[in-house]
């Protein structure tokens, strides 16, 4: 599945399993890939979450939507460590969709 990311110098075209995570920024979000280069855009995450496969995606907080096949482990305590070892809070709102989910 590509992912089409708009950008100040036009569309990007990325496969959806290189996307880590994507973070809430005021009206900007910053876009995490697997090869460490982060990239920002002008766009709000209610709009990735919109377009974004749900297979893979799941918004576990109002600032951040994550890729589940970076999910490493979640603890009892409601954080995901992701595969590159970021550690990530699911918010208590968005706890239960994410446990209908299965993470």
């Amino acid at each position: 599945m590509q992912v089409y990311i708009p950008t100040d110098r036009g569309i990007k075209i990325v496969p959806a399993t290189n996307i880590i995570r994507i973070e809430a920024y005021s009206n900007y979000s910053k876009i995490y890939f697997d090869n460490g280069v982060p990239l920002t855009v002008a766009k709000v995450l209610h709009w990735f979450e919109d377009r974004l496969p749900v297979e893979f995606f799941c918004r576990i907080h109002r600032t951040h939507i994550i890729n589940r096949i970076f999910i490493l482990t979640i603890s009892c305590s409601n954080t995901i460590t992701l595969m590159n070892g970021e550690k990530l809070q699911i918010s208590r709102r968005k706890k239960h969709s994410v446990r209908q989910k299965g993470l």
